[in-house]
């Protein structure tokens, strides 16, 4: 199918049945003759060619040109694949060829997938629809996994949260929904292990992110909003050691994240943040587990 397309490309009436491989692979090269053209070709998630068909398709790439020694070299590979480990299933020849010269590409920093992003942003989104916090907030959690596919999955899911809720901007609530729906992230068997004031501080963080767009808050209005919490359930608060072990805890198990402030604040400070678990839906599990308390 790969050497249809190409023929195809340069003669688009081509037949499309009724040639082996072998027999395009040579059409391909006697085109490339005679209109003294050079083709790079890439295949991309080589991986997939290689468990369906083997070597034979490798083979008769790399090979090509030991059958004209003469001719100029028409046809230059390149094969993208995540698991280069799967190139040991191929025979020992078109191994050797492959591994001649192999490029280890490392995986996307946060700043390379907000350039990807940012890229994308003009051809789908209005202008002013996607605030810059919320850049950073989907590429700091694609850089989790190095992987620009899930950046723009991201971005693509929370642009349809904000539209189905008649929403402007997409903020920051709209990317934990849009990271839950890819990848769960509340365990109501977690959520129900923590003590009651882990639990209250918790929900004070979730109703904050309810009122607000920011993507972090900082450790002072955490504990603001624990302390409403805690009025509203009839306890006493907890002092702030204790708080502080209990954030502690939440960034270990990856329900919260923290960082600390930048410049722009009067001194450092944490701040907390809710990456993927929409608030919404973790206060929803909370204000249950409190009630089975």
């Amino acid at each position: 199918m790969i050497l249809q397309q190409i023929i195809q490309r340069f003669i688009p009436t081509f037949p499309k049945r009724g040639y082996s491989a072998e027999e395009l692979l040579q059409t391909l090269m006697q085109i490339l003759d005679e209109r003294d053209a050079y083709l790079i070709l890439t295949l991309d998630e080589l991986e997939a060619l290689i468990r369906k068909e083997g070597s034979d398709p490798l083979y008769n790439l790399t090979r090509i040109q030991e059958d004209r020694p003469r001719a100029p070299k028409r046809l230059t590979l390149i094969c993208v694949l995540r698991q280069p480990e799967q190139l040991e299933g191929l025979d020992p020849s078109t191994r050797s060829t492959l591994q001649r010269n192999i490029i280890h590409l490392v995986e996307y920093t946060e700043p390379q997938l907000r350039d990807i992003l940012r890229g994308r942003v003009p051809l789908a989104f209005m202008e002013g629809a996607i605030p810059e916090q919320s850049l950073d907030h989907i590429s700091r959690l694609a850089a989790r996994e190095g992987d620009a596919r899930y950046a723009i999955e991201l971005l693509w899911r929370a642009g349809k949260y904000a539209d189905s809720t008649g929403l402007k901007q997409v903020t920051s609530e709209c990317i934990r929904k849009a990271a839950v729906s890819i990848y769960p992230a509340i365990r109501k068997d977690i959520i129900s292990s923590f003590g009651p004031h882990q639990k209250l501080f918790l929900l004070g963080v979730a109703r904050h992110f309810q009122r607000t767009t920011s993507a972090y808050a900082s450790m002072g209005e955490a504990v603001d909003a624990y302390a409403v919490v805690c009025e509203e359930y009839g306890e006493n608060p907890r002092g702030h050691t204790q708080l502080w072990k209990y954030v502690k805890d939440f960034s270990a198990l990856g329900i919260i994240e923290t960082r600390l402030s930048d410049a722009g604040r009067r001194g450092k400070t944490t701040l907390i943040g809710l990456p993927r678990i929409p608030s919404s839906d973790l206060g929803e599990v909370l204000e249950a587990s409190l009630c089975e308390d």
